[in-house]
Formats: C-alpha cells, structure tokens, sequence
C-alpha cells in the first residue's frame, strides 16, 4: 500500500483542493420559494465558488469539476474514480486537504466509502445542501464554507472523513440523512455529532473509534471493478423472488434489511440458505437504521452462515460488504470487518 504518512502541522496558509459532483447544491428552482421541481447538478465548480467569496480568507482552493449528477445516479465506478482522485490529490505535497460537494442522497454513502479508502490523514470533508442555490434561504454556501474551515484545521488531521452539514462536524461512519427536506436533516443520532464549527473555527469534543483511512485495510488503487451488492428488504410477507433476482443477476453480496434486530423471516430463509451455499455473502443489518444488529441475537449466524452488520445502515453496510469482498470471500473475515470498521 503506497500510504501517506501523517500529515505534519500546516505552517503556510492552507492549500485545499475541491472536488465537485453536482447535486443540490449545485441545483437551481425556478422560484425562490417553492422546491419542488428544482434541477440538481446545473451549476459548475467556479459558479459554487463565486457564490463565496469569503472562501479566499479561509485558504488557497484549487476546484475541480470531475462529475455532474443528482446523487442518485452515482455508481460503484464513480465512487472508485473519486476515491482515487482524492488519494492522488492527498499524496501531493501542495495539498493539504479535500473538500467535496455532492448530491445529500447519498453523501453518507460516498462520505462512509471514502472513509474506508482514503490513503491519508489529511482532512477530507463532504458537504451539500438541502435546498437548491435559488432558494430564499439557501444553505449550500454556509455549508460549503463551514466545510472549508474544518479542512483547513490542523485539529482535523487524522479523525477520518467527515461531513460538514447546519454548523455540525459528523462523522463518516455515523451520519445519516434523516429528513427529506430540512436544513437539520444530517444527524449522528446514536454517537452524536464529532463537533461543531463557529464563525471561522471548528470545535471538536469526539474522535472517530472504529478503523479508517490509514488505518483501514482496503487499498483500491488497482482495483477496476467493485463486486455487485444489493440489498434486501425485510417485510410482513416478504418472499424469495427478490433475493434470488439478486443471485440470478450475479450478486457477490447481499445485505438483508430485516425488520427490529435484522430478523429473517421462514419465508426467506430458504432462499437465504441457497444463496450461502452457493457461495455468497449474506449480511444481516436493521431496516430502522438504528440500532445494533449483533452477532447471533434473534437468529444464529453461525448455524446459517451469516454475518451482522453491527450499527451500519443497509446502505453503508452495502459499502463496507463490497470492500470486505475485494479482500476475502470467508464469513469469519467479513464479520471481523464489520466488527472493525
């Protein structure tokens, strides 16, 4: 692995590096009150940055427009080009730090799968917004400025990706999306928020626990292709034409959102069986989001060949099942990266 050291104390002004992929943030309405109808993804990199100006007294940022889409249509593919593109940037001397802007959809996706392959313990931060840049009160630039400052600080080297959303610094791992529309929608709700930023400072009261970047084992820098992963979802009559759909289509990996503590119901649980024997990565993770889905509690993984998926949503369980796939294919291996990161 061609890992970064950490990054030393940052004497000069800061050098940050910003990276666009469209979104909300980058989304116009066509009436300053009204969102429905808006359209992500219009405006470009130095449209967002001029809408900021206060930016220049944060630190030097060199932008970059490397992709323009609602963060619905983010892929697999995308998410190993940006992953390497921030790995390029972080291992520049010029660089200290990335900020990047995307779609809320899936920022907790992109932020979680970053935090897993980032090379470095410079600050890499991900930031959106929850109304289009037309709209009366629009959040994107505060966000995008609160971002900066937080990248910009030496006390963010080495505590792993985070998100910058309504004034709070959340960690990677732990942040989810939980509000369609409102400003507030970005929350930790089980470990709390990592700090908050005021004025022109960040203030850091929590450190990410479980492993990251330099920490963490996955390197993707040869790697072309993510496994196929798809999730499951857990229901009152819920049957196996799903969960065989997912096998027949060529599925390595299939997370299971069961209901409560990710229980399995006899209706699937045949099809469950088949897809293990047949050599695929059945994990076990709760449809509330909240909460932990531990080993053997309310269904015996080892008896069946499952693995739980502790606290992670079934989106970033998806994230971390694909990784955990490009290293091994053994369930004792997949567990014990659910029980590290």
């Amino acid at each position: 692995m061609n890992a970064v050291p950490l990054a030393a104390p940052v004497h000069h002004r800061p050098r940050l590096t910003l990276l666009a992929l469209g979104g909300t943030i980058a989304g116009k309405a066509s009436q300053s009150t009204i969102y429905a109808g808006y359209r992500a993804a219009v405006s470009d990199v130095s449209e967002i940055l001029s809408s900021v100006p206060e930016l220049a007294g944060v630190a030097d940022i060199q932008a970059n427009q490397i992709l323009q889409v609602a963060s619905q249509d983010m892929a697999s593919q995308h998410l190993l080009a940006l992953g390497k593109e921030v790995n390029r940037l972080l291992s520049r001397h010029d660089c200290d730090g990335v900020v990047i802007t995307q779609g809320t959809n899936t920022l907790e996706e992109t932020s979680y799968f970053l935090n897993l392959v980032v090379r470095s313990h410079k600050p890499v931060v991900v930031t959106g917004a929850m109304r289009p840049s037309t709209s009366l009160s629009a959040d994107g630039p505060m966000n995008l400025f609160r971002a900066t400052v937080v990248a910009a600080s030496p006390q963010a080297i080495g505590r792993g990706v985070m998100v910058v959303m309504n004034d709070q610094i959340l960690g990677a791992r732990d942040v989810h999306k939980t509000d369609t529309m409102t400003v507030d929608s970005f929350k930790s709700p089980l470990f709390g928020v990592m700090g908050m930023v005021v004025d022109n400072a960040c203030f850091f009261y929590r450190s990410a626990i479980r492993c990251h970047t330099l920490d963490s084992e996955f390197d993707i820098s040869d790697t072309q292709e993510l496994p196929k992963v798809d999730i499951v979802y857990g229901y009152q009559d819920d049957h196996r034409a799903l969960l065989d759909a997912c096998v027949a289509t060529g599925s390595k990996g299939i997370v299971l959102a069961g209901a409560g503590t990710a229980a399995i119901s006899a209706r699937l649980l045949p099809a469950v069986k088949d897809a293990i024997a047949a050599g695929i990565a059945v994990v076990r993770v709760s449809r509330s989001s909240l909460g932990l889905v531990g080993h053997n509690v309310e269904f015996d993984d080892d008896t069946y060949g499952t693995a739980s998926g502790d606290t992670l949503n079934p989106a970033k369980a998806r994230i971390l099942l694909m990784l955990a796939l490009t290293r091994s294919m053994n369930r004792s291996n997949i567990q014990a990266c659910f029980d590290r990161y």
